[in-house]
């Protein structure tokens, strides 16, 4: 959750029990349960949104590490391969000549 969101989220809290206060038709004790469970439920709420983050935030991490092993075997690879090639322009194999052959 951003920080507007959560923002948002505590003030119309704030303004759903100042609300809920001023017109509960209960008495006190049962509205100050009703309020407790109330910000039980927001603290629920938020704690499965902090997990939700923090799954998604792994999933990413988890992936970002895949590309990026993917990305140094590629560049490993093609050093392998301008190794070689430099290797070969070095030091060429020789052809086998004609004159070497049985008649």
């Amino acid at each position: 959750m951003d920080k507007n969101g959560f923002s948002s989220f505590l003030l119309g809290l704030g303004v759903g029990i100042g609300i809920g206060m001023l017109f509960a038709p209960k008495s006190g004790a049962e509205t100050r349960q009703i309020l407790k469970d109330k910000t039980g439920e927001g603290t629920d709420f938020l704690k499965q949104r902090a997990n939700e983050v923090r799954d998604s935030a792994g999933d990413l991490l988890a992936k970002s590490k895949d590309a990026l092993n993917r990305q140094k075997d590629t560049i490993a690879d093609a050093m392998e391969a301008g190794k070689q090639a430099y290797r070969d322009a070095v030091n060429p194999v020789p052809k086998p000549s004609a004159e070497g052959t049985a008649h």
